[in-house]
């Protein structure tokens, strides 16, 4: 993949991952005043997954939906839920942030991992194809000296 692909799929991610973080944001927004504020962030955060996949595979790495990708997206997905989780909580809790705004902090710091993992599964040897890519270019950059 050449570098101006991957350039291409991060600035799609970032749109999509734009996108969601509004899907997600509004959501919990809504559900905020009727349930507890990590509830209403845990179910905003399954919702906007759902919405995630998809657009990420239609539109970020431009492939097709299967049903193997949609039940190991939510492992792409987990560590995102993890550090925001966690950074939700210290915002809230340790840092004094407002409810409202601190699961957008959060979602922030967790951008980089979920780009990768996501990446890792919805495009079929993706990884393999990168560390080839990567030991090429060592052997090419060795080879000049």
């Amino acid at each position: 993949m050449s570098r101006r692909e991957q350039l291409g799929q991060v600035f799609r991610f970032a749109l999509v991952g734009a996108v969601n973080t509004g899907t997600f944001f509004g959501i919990y927004l809504l559900l905020h005043p009727w349930m507890p504020y990590f509830a209403a962030y845990s179910l905003a955060f399954v919702l906007a997954m759902v919405g995630s996949f998809f657009m990420n595979t239609y539109f970020t790495y431009r492939t097709r939906p299967t049903w193997k990708k949609f039940f190991l997206f939510p492992l792409t997905n987990v560590t995102n839920y993890v550090i925001q989780s966690a950074g939700l909580y210290a915002l809230v809790t340790w840092a004094g942030l407002d409810t409202r705004i601190a699961p957008l902090v959060a979602a922030v710091v967790a951008i980089p991992f979920t780009f990768l993992l996501s990446r890792r599964i919805l495009v079929p040897g993706a990884a393999r194809k990168a560390a080839e890519e990567r030991a090429q270019g060592q052997a090419r950059t060795s080879s000049t000296v």
